[in-house]
C-alpha cells in the first residue's frame, strides 16, 4: 500500500470520527484518491442554508502535492469561478504536507464567510463585492437558494 493511500485512509477515518464543523467528506466508490465533500453554507453569510458539494482528486504524490478541489454546486463568490475552481493559497503555493482535508475544508468555509476580493478568480464579482456589497449579497443569496437549496439537483 502506498504512503499516499495510507495517509488518505487515515484522514478518511479521522474525518468520519470527527468531521469539521459544517463539513463532511468521503471516498467515491471506494476510490481512496477521489472524494466528494459537502459544506453547509456558514451562518451569517449569503450562503447560509446552502448545501455545497465539492469534488476532490488526490494526486499519487499526496500529501506532498495538494489535492485538486472544486465546487460542483454553482456558487457566486469572487474566489470561486464558474468552473468551481477555488482560489485559496493553501491549494497552491502555500500547500504543506501537514495540512489535511479537514483543515482545507475549514479554510474554504472561512473563505465563504470572508471572501478575498484582492485575489479573485472572478474580477467582476470581486469589484461588485467591494463597490456594491448589498448587490453582491443579494446575488449570492439568490444563487444559494437556486443552486444549493438541496431541493433540486443541478
Amino acid at each position: 500500500m502506498s504512503a499516499s493511500t495510507q495517509r488518505l485512509r487515515k484522514e478518511l477515518s479521522m474525518i468520519n470520527e470527527n468531521p469539521p464543523i459544517n463539513c463532511s467528506a468521503g471516498a467515491v466508490d471506494d476510490n481512496i484518491h477521489h472524494w466528494v465533500a459537502t459544506i453547509m453554507g456558514p451562518d451569517d453569510s449569503p450562503y447560509q442554508g446552502g448545501i455545497f458539494s465539492l469534488d476532490i482528486q488526490f494526486p499519487q504524490e499526496y500529501p506532498f502535492k495538494p489535492p485538486k478541489m472544486k465546487f460542483t454546486t454553482k456558487i457566486y463568490h469572487p474566489n470561486i469561478n464558474s468552473g468551481g475552481f477555488i482560489c485559496v493559497d493553501i491549494l497552491k503555493g502555500d500547500w504543506s504536507p501537514a495540512l489535511t482535508v479537514s483543515k482545507v475544508l475549514l479554510s474554504i468555509c472561512s473563505l465563504l464567510n470572508d471572501p478575498n476580493p484582492n485575489d479573485p478568480l472572478e474580477p467582476d464579482i470581486a469589484r461588485q463585492y467591494k463597490t456594491h456589497p448589498e448587490t453582491y449579497q443579494e446575488t449570492a443569496k439568490s444563487w444559494t437558494k437556486i443552486y444549493a437549496s438541496g431541493d433540486i439537483d443541478v
